[in-house]
């Protein structure tokens, strides 16, 4: 019985869930997706890649940090040098602790995939 009503306040405390989606393509920011699509650029693979960003909330008011696709795109890319990833497979998860009063959360970005260099 002890370790139940522990294993109930645990799931109480640390809420969170995550999602998880899939992209053919994902540039640069700095890129231009559409003309490197219609020259039919060659490429080379760089290999397997991972990145990610989190954005942090205080009280759900005080913000820091930043969550979007993008930054993970840019540390992912950043750690090979590559222009843009194929194959990649993207992940969103939100965590609360002690969500009931909202004290802090943390909503992260990931992204994996296959680093490419444009020619």
């Amino acid at each position: 019985m002890r370790r139940f009503l522990l294993s109930v306040l645990l799931m109480v405390v640390l809420g969170g869930c995550t999602s998880v989606g899939s992209l053919g393509l994902i540039t640069r920011s700095t890129a231009d997706p559409a003309s490197i699509l219609r020259q039919g650029r060659k490429y080379h693979e760089l290999g397997f890649v991972e990145g990610g960003s989190c954005r942090n909330f205080l009280l759900a008011i005080i913000p820091w940090g930043n969550a979007d696709i993008q930054s993970a795109v840019d540390d992912a890319l950043s750690r090979k040098g590559g222009d843009a990833i194929i194959n990649a497979t993207t992940s969103n998860s939100l965590y609360g602790f002690i969500p009931i009063y909202n004290l802090f959360s943390n909503t992260c970005t990931r992204i994996r995939g296959t680093a490419i260099k444009f020619d």
